[in-house]
């Protein structure tokens, strides 16, 4: 009888907490899962508009933290901090996995001209970036469009949901006159597509969250 595996989740919002548990239950069902939040982490690195070492340090120690705890495998939920949850496979016996990854390889296999959306600077980097290495890992040339949706994220988080829905939907729908396939950087932009018709969507659009939990069940 094979050993059930165990995966560790570490976010930087309760809110994908059940998003993940979801995903999980559908694609990975017989996959144990624990959480790891702390908020604190994106609110650093907001405030200092980017991915500080110390806060750097402190996604280190949570995925060593995760490994402790006995994770087979471990999955960083937030993309801001990409950087870091890269640093840290390097220090950690099990895999670990940044959640945009899956998506960049994904994008880069559908097509050339790449867009990027977000609704923080601080996001938008770290995904474009990562979408770039991807392709030359994959040996593919792309052209890459970002755009960040100023003021959306400041909108949800004062609790204009409506607000931040509008104006996402606005940039989806601008963007995919002009690329192949749209990347959301954020988990929090899904719910957007959603609203769209499928007039409106003229192209893919790929969020990590469900692509990353698919990806652990085909090595899970």
């Amino acid at each position: 009888m094979t050993q059930q595996k165990t995966l560790g989740l570490i976010h930087t919002s309760a809110t994908l907490v059940p998003v993940f548990q979801q995903l999980c239950n559908e694609y990975i069902p017989r996959v144990k899962v624990f959480n790891i939040v702390d908020d604190s982490l994106i609110k650093n690195v907001i405030s200092c508009g980017e991915l500080t070492p110390a806060t750097a340090r402190r996604v280190v120690n949570y995925v060593g933290s995760a490994e402790a705890a006995g994770a087979d495998f471990i999955l960083v939920t937030c993309s801001s901090i990409g950087a870091a949850v890269e640093a840290s496979a390097a220090l950690t016996k099990v895999p670990v996995l940044r959640v945009d990854q899956p998506m960049a390889d994904k994008a880069v296999q559908m097509g050339k001209r790449i867009g990027v959306i977000a609704t923080l600077p601080t996001t938008l980097q770290p995904t474009s970036d990562l979408v770039k290495r991807r392709a030359i890992v994959a040996g593919k040339e792309i052209e890459l469009t970002a755009r960040l949706c100023e003021g959306a994220f400041d909108a949800l988080m004062s609790g204009d949901a409506a607000t931040h829905d509008k104006m996402v939907a606005a940039a989806l729908k601008e963007l995919s006159a002009n690329v192949d396939v749209i990347l959301l950087a954020q988990a929090s932009m899904a719910r957007v597509v959603d609203t769209l018709s499928e007039a409106e969507k003229k192209v893919p659009i790929l969020a990590s969250p469900q692509i990353a939990v698919q990806h652990l069940a085909s090595i899970l």
